[in-house]
């Protein structure tokens, strides 16, 4: 990796991320789980680390600034997200990290832009990013964590299958809404997973 890249890179997310120090140790976990699962499965370790790193980057931004600038600069947001703001982070941050930390890679910032529900037929670094951002080391409180963790570095498919299974079996229990993307991308992965199995 190129280390005075990154390190810059690092001084520019720990300065976005000031007002909540709790988001920038979640964010370096997410960028390290992101660096070992490329290792594990062939994805250039670079771009993972840079998309775990720059995966919240938005995510301090009030939540009506987020849907003014989407609406600003052209970003879709659907019904869903607008009675639930805070999932703007992960589009807003797509483009953030294009425009204001000038990365040129699409597969980085879609990786960004999909972390947080995740979508059918997600890339191997869409896939990464979306499991490390539920078991970096400083995640503690989710249900089936250790298996998750585990999953996470022996079969990428399953460890999403049970991610997406938990979130939505968590939501139904609160009473909470679902966006579309996370049960498409549950159906998805629950079918990968049965098919593998038969």
């Amino acid at each position: 990796m190129d280390n005075s890249y990154i390190e810059d890179l690092r001084k520019q997310v720990k300065k976005a991320l000031k007002e909540d120090k709790m988001r920038y140790r979640h964010t370096l976990g997410v960028a390290d789980t992101s660096a070992c699962l490329a290792m594990r499965y062939g994805v250039d370790m670079q771009k993972a680390y840079i998309a775990g790193l720059l995966h919240d980057c938005a995510k301090c931004v009030p939540d009506t600034v987020k849907l003014e600038e989407c609406n600003r600069y052209g970003i879709e947001v659907t019904e869903f997200e607008k009675n639930s703001l805070y999932l703007l982070h992960a589009k807003l941050g797509a483009y953030y990290a294009k425009e204001l930390y000038h990365i040129e890679d699409a597969s980085i910032c879609s990786a960004i832009y999909w972390h947080t529900t995740g979508h059918a037929g997600m890339t191997k670094l869409e896939e990464i990013v979306y499991i490390a951002d539920y078991i970096e080391p400083y995640r503690n409180h989710a249900q089936n964590l250790d298996t998750i963790r585990q999953l996470a570095f022996t079969d990428l498919e399953k460890a999403i299958y049970q991610v997406t299974k938990d979130t939505l079996a968590y939501l139904k229990k609160k009473g909470g809404s679902i966006d579309p993307a996370t049960i498409q991308t549950y159906e998805y992965y629950q079918k990968l997973v049965e098919k593998g199995e038969k």
